[in-house]
């Protein structure tokens, strides 16, 4: 479902998701996370998955032993508190950029990244030690169960220089010069605690007593902080083609859908075949059949309300493509640089013909809403995002109406070797990593609309069918498809007799739980009261930036 549905607007009621089911297994932080099966042997070619990235100057690698230095074992995701740690043992000739903190509900699963330099530019060399160090801030004022005294340090970059990570003792003695690196200045950018935060858990941050710690690639940050970030060289990191489709194969989510789903994906040629319409204001008379692949659709401009799609018109048609087909289903797939290319994020499109009406919680009643949440053309994603330095999955976002979170490769459900299981919430086709039921809504934790969750035999394995649609940073290795550069809406806009919606859902309200109904109508915005198409992937603001967290 779309962000102008009715459960993105109902979630912005609240803010907060009502989660019934069960989150990542509590692990003792010692622990160590592998993935379900050894990776294989990626296909050769360029600098992916080779151990080390050449930044043009810089060479950057990974080092996955490591110590640990302080932890608390409070606050944070499930107030089990975060451990912080060192490299274990730091390669001849390299330099940590920083300590590594993580949460405690989770094995551990991470790195620090240790740079050498290897530009020969003795006067202007790309890695160089601070010149001094800065207090940010301390545990000894926490009270909290904790492992000693910890201390947060941000090293003082020469000039030309940055920081790009932190520091942690249990000391509060300052680091020595040659703890940690600091690199030169056109090898990183300005900090985003946006795009760089992965894998931390909830909203990927860990808050401890006003320590606001947030992953990044290879370290920590704190909130505010002033560390900058790698930039990497894409022709030296990023897979070539017949690489990332090792990586899909490798990886692929399988989907699950609810028993009672209906409406279930499809191909979008098979939407186009199966009699899509392409409607022009001003002609709405008379609407053109789409094309296979979409080749008269306008392409490019914006979304200006001109242009949209719907159903067929014949009463049967339009029932049976509602339905989609499962075994014609496509999967899409984009494939983009982040973190300067450090990491790959593979995003997965999948398209239903159309969504279902929503389903609301109120206290101990369960009903529908009627045609209140439905909408013709649903696009939904997750993102696999990918560690360039070996090819391992790192950490998966699970879209939600617009919203989403990214979990750790540690908190994920498998299916056969390492493909992550997706359930696809009824009706809504939200993502999620756990099956159960999550409230989007207002008025407390029994009042809300249902996102449910369940496995059946309805399934799709995304590798299956998977088209390759977008590579930007190779150029002309894939060909766009016309539909995805078509920018306008994919249903019709509909406004509902509201009134008449609501009535028959009353009629089924008694006592305190009329009164509550009552509220949670009342708290529905005017706009999540009618139908209105989304728009295509290439619109969303993920496609050429970071996931919505």
């Amino acid at each position: 479902m779309h962000s102008s549905s009715i459960n993105t607007i109902l979630f912005l009621l609240s803010f907060f998701f009502f989660l019934s089911f069960n989150g990542p297994t509590m692990a003792d932080p010692q622990d160590t996370f592998q993935l379900p099966s050894p990776l294989p042997q990626w296909p050769p070619g360029g600098g992916f998955a080779n151990g080390t990235i050449d930044l043009g100057g810089l060479q950057v690698k990974q080092v996955t032993t490591l110590t640990k230095i302080w932890a608390t074992n409070g606050g944070g995701p499930d107030n089990l508190g975060a451990s912080f740690y060192d490299p274990d043992a730091i390669p001849q000739g390299f330099s940590s950029l920083g300590s590594y903190a993580q949460q405690n509900n989770i094995p551990l699963f991470g790195h620090v990244l240790v740079a050498k330099d290897i530009s020969n530019n003795h006067s202007y060399p790309t890695l160089i030690s601070p010149i001094d160090y800065t207090l940010v801030w301390s545990s000894e004022s926490l009270d909290i169960q904790k492992d000693g005294e910890g201390y947060v340090w941000l090293p003082v970059a020469p000039d030309g220089y940055t920081a790009v990570g932190y520091i942690i003792t249990g000391s509060s003695a300052k680091p020595g010069l040659d703890k940690v690196g600091c690199v030169r200045a056109d090898f990183t950018d300005t900090p985003n605690t946006t795009n760089t935060t992965v894998g931390l858990g909830n909203k990927n941050v860990v808050d401890i007593n006003g320590l606001n710690v947030y992953g990044s690639v290879g370290g920590f940050r704190v909130q505010n902080g002033s560390v900058g970030n790698l930039k990497g060289n894409l022709l030296n990191s990023m897979p070539n083609l017949k690489q990332i489709e090792a990586l899909i194969q490798t990886y692929s989510p399988v989907i699950y859908f609810h028993p009672d789903e209906h409406f279930l994906p499809s191909s979008v040629d098979w939407f186009f075949q199966n009699g899509a319409l392409l409607y022009h204001k001003g002609n709405e008379s008379k609407p053109n059949l789409v094309e296979r692949n979409g080749s008269n659709l306008p392409q490019g401009g914006s979304n200006d309300d001109t242009y949209w799609l719907d159903l067929p018109l014949d009463g049967s048609t339009k029932d049976r493509v509602k339905q989609g087909d499962l075994q014609d289903a496509c999967a899409y797939f984009h494939v983009k640089p982040v973190s300067g290319g450090l990491f790959t994020d593979i995003a997965i499109w999948v398209f239903y013909p159309f969504n279902g009406g929503a389903r609301a919680k109120v206290e101990f009643i369960n009903l529908s809403l009627g045609k209140l949440g439905e909408h013709v053309g649903d696009w939904e994603h997750v993102t696999l995002r990918i560690n360039n330095f070996n090819g391992e999955l790192h950490s998966v976002f699970f879209c939600q109406h617009g919203w989403g979170q990214w979990v750790s490769a540690s908190g994920l459900e498998y299916h056969t070797g390492n493909k992550p299981v997706v359930y696809a919430s009824l009706h809504g086709h939200a993502s999620y990593p756990k099956s159960g039921c999550v409230l989007l809504g207002s008025g407390g934790v029994d009042i809300g609309i249902r996102d449910d969750t369940d496995k059946s035999d309805k399934m799709m394995d995304t590798g299956v069918n998977a088209v390759v649609v977008a590579m930007e940073y190779l150029e002309t290795a894939v060909v766009e498809p016309p539909w995805l550069n078509y920018e306008r809406k994919w249903g019709p806009k509909i406004d509902y007799d509201v009134e008449k919606e609501i009535n028959k859902m009353k009629k089924v309200m008694i006592g305190k739980l009329k009164k509550a109904f009552k509220r949670f109508v009342e708290s529905i915005p005017s706009e999540m009261l009618g139908e209105d198409g989304p728009t295509g992937p290439k619109v969303k603001v993920s496609w050429s930036g970071d996931e919505c967290v």
